[in-house]
């Protein structure tokens, strides 16, 4: 069992990921769905409805490999999650579940990222969880990484599809429940956003496995479903994403990813009401308009279709449900709640503290000569005590605090320059790391406390 001083030196080691983004990926992909619609029509069930063109990501926004740290992949990971509401116990469970990963992933003979002997050890992860999770957090550390080079001088909001979604589209309820075409969605919606531009919004769908890489090709099919479930403005021109994390891959983990071009744009005009002002619950009808071959009628079929007369209230959405994820990873419920309309649910996160910690953003700390605030576990590496921290940057904390989402847009933008210094900082004497959103992910070794006879 390694100390946990080399724990901590370890996570911010950074390795190459291998990265599968090629043409023949893309057609064993292919192939895997029209096996896939034959074994449905063969069922009597119609085949799915899947994202078309899906394709290479250029050369230009990623390359056979790319490099990060585990704490990169972990922080990515809890910051989505934050809000995901599972669980009895969902304080600790959603906000600290990434640590349960701190000792799951190391460095393989060549350089690459992979599973450890503790990532390895099926008693302490079931492996379903697991490839699920930490697919979740390479997907979106591989993602974000193409979407900085796509859209140059944009931050990257990553908003829990479900969340979003609820306020347009009743998702939950019996009745609802029971459609097939409710589950198929995105997991993810990524909003490359700057000031005074148009936001653009990818869909997301991630998998993971610890099954040959050819199961990624099926992950892949489905995946391609999901993303094809949500559309910004006209059928077929919303740029998405899908990706299968391999975890058992040949020399590490491979991140299998494709994608399909598009716009999603989201305008907005100058009257349009900003996301300071309070987002309220539509009930649009789940159905997105296709276009008629050679002149025929349009077809209308189930999902999740923003017009252009919904594209401000749906940008209002978008930010008040990543500026409720921030909030969330400071600790508090009731700054969460107020970016939540009741069907995003508001009332999770009223009069309780999310973090489970009993005070609600209790901590804040100096590092890199820059102040945050957040909330802080203690608990025991391998039998020594530590203290995780998550939070934001104090001025940008005081914005979102106080209902003001667009000044915290303006002010994060203007300071995303200023993160990597952060995390290179050697005043916390632990891992850091630091978002372009301002929130920042730490844990440190803490001294024991006297013992008491």
């Amino acid at each position: 069992m390694a100390e946990a001083a080399q724990v901590l030196k370890e996570l911010v080691q950074a390795w190459n990921v291998q990265i599968d983004s090629t043409s023949a990926l893309a057609g064993a992909v292919a192939d895997a769905a029209a096996k896939d619609d034959k074994e449905r029509r063969e069922d009597g069930r119609e085949p799915l409805r899947r994202k078309p063109g899906l394709r290479p990501l250029p050369a230009t926004e990623v390359g056979p490999s790319v490099r990060f740290t585990p704490w990169d992949v972990l922080h990515a990971l809890g910051r989505a999650t934050v809000l995901s509401r599972q669980g009895a116990g969902r304080g600790l469970a959603e906000h600290w579940g990434c640590l349960k990963y701190c000792q799951a992933l190391d460095g393989s003979p060549g350089r690459y990222m992979a599973l450890s002997e503790e990532g390895l050890n099926p008693r302490r992860h079931y492996k379903t969880v697991q490839s699920g999770e930490l697919g979740i957090g390479f997907a979106l550390a591989v993602a974000e990484r193409a979407l900085k080079k796509r859209y140059p001088d944009h931050l990257i909001s990553v908003v829990d599809a479900d969340i979003a979604l609820q306020a347009g589209w009743a998702l939950v309820g019996k009745d609802v429940e029971r459609r097939d075409w409710v589950k198929l969605r995105p997991d993810f919606l990524l909003e490359a956003w700057k000031p005074g531009e148009p936001s653009k919004v990818v869909p997301l769908a991630c998998k993971g496995t610890h099954a040959k890489g050819s199961y990624a090709h099926t992950q892949l099919a489905a995946a391609s479903a999901q993303v094809e479930a949500v559309h910004i403005g006209p059928w077929d021109q919303t740029p998405t994403l899908v990706t299968s994390t391999e975890l058992l891959g040949q020399g590490g983990i491979i991140v299998h990813v494709l994608h399909a071009p598009g716009d999603g744009s989201l305008p907005m005009p100058p009257d349009a009401l900003d996301a300071n002002r309070e987002l309220q619950d539509l009930n649009i009808y789940p159905d997105v308009r296709v276009p008629g071959a050679d002149g025929e009628d349009e077809q209308r079929v189930s999902g999740f279709q923003v017009m252009p007369d919904q594209y401000p209230w749906f940008r209002m959405a978008l930010a008040r449900a990543g500026a409720a994820g921030l909030t969330g990873f400071t600790g508090g419920g009731e700054p969460t709640a107020q970016y939540l309309t009741e069907r995003q649910g508001k009332r999770h996160f009223k009069g309780f503290t999310h973090a489970g910690t009993g005070i609600v953003q209790d901590i804040d700390h100096e590092i890199g000569g820059m102040s945050f605030v957040g909330t802080d576990h203690v608990f025991r590496l391998n039998g020594t005590r530590v203290e995780a921290f998550s939070g934001l940057e104090a001025s940008l904390f005081d914005h979102l605090r106080d209902g003001r989402v667009e000044e915290y847009r303006r002010n994060a933008h203007a300071l995303r320059s200023r993160w990597k210094a952060v995390s290179r900082q050697d005043d916390w004497d632990g891992p850091v790391s630091v978002r372009e959103d301002g929130s920042i992910m730490a844990m440190r070794l803490l001294p024991e406390p006297p013992r008491t006879l």
